[in-house]
């Protein structure tokens, strides 16, 4: 487990905490011999201007003990709903892991898969909008998906995950 120092009064200062860890899956199909890259963008209103470097593979945290492909392929039904592809473990080819700037460690796999971006149904979540204001709105964890070519997707995606996409191409190349 890595740990790092923790530097916020709300938190503690002198503390330490675990990183967050993430799981998700990095789908992919062929358009004309071409391969095509499934990303998703945030949704909520923090993300809703943000475009290039802001998209992501479907992923979400899990805790100790629980199994990390089993909590990317559950993300990937939270995060895209009913249409998502039915995936089994054994189909996930193995992408390694990434480190964001914020210290959250991504675990990724890769699986070749359909799916509709107009299907997209992901889960939402509650927060206090706008801040301070007492109201609470409900977000979706996931406010689009789509396919691109992988020039296009290294520019859209998170950056420390443009590193998942050149690991995928490296084995589809192999």
């Amino acid at each position: 487990m890595v740990f790092r120092p923790v530097r916020t009064a709300a938190e503690g200062y002198g503390q330490c905490m675990a990183a967050k860890r993430s799981a998700g899956i990095l789908l992919y199909r062929f358009e004309d011999g071409e391969p095509r890259l499934l990303l998703v963008h945030p949704g909520g209103p923090y993300w809703t201007r943000r475009d290039l470097g802001a998209w992501t593979i479907p992923k979400g945290e899990y805790e100790e003990g629980e199994s990390p492909r089993a909590c990317a392929l559950r993300e990937m039904g939270e995060e895209l709903g009913a249409a998502a592809p039915s995936l089994a473990v054994e189909e996930l080819v193995d992408l390694g892991s990434v480190r964001q700037k914020s210290g959250k460690v991504v675990e990724a796999w890769a699986a070749e898969a359909e799916f509709e971006p107009a299907a997209l149904s992901s889960n939402t979540f509650t927060m206090e909008w706008p801040p301070r204001s007492g109201a609470e709105r409900e977000f979706p964890e996931v406010d689009r998906a789509e396919w691109f070519d992988p020039d296009l997707a290294r520019r859209k995606i998170i950056a420390a995950q443009a590193e998942l996409i050149e690991r995928l191409l490296e084995r589809l190349a192999g």
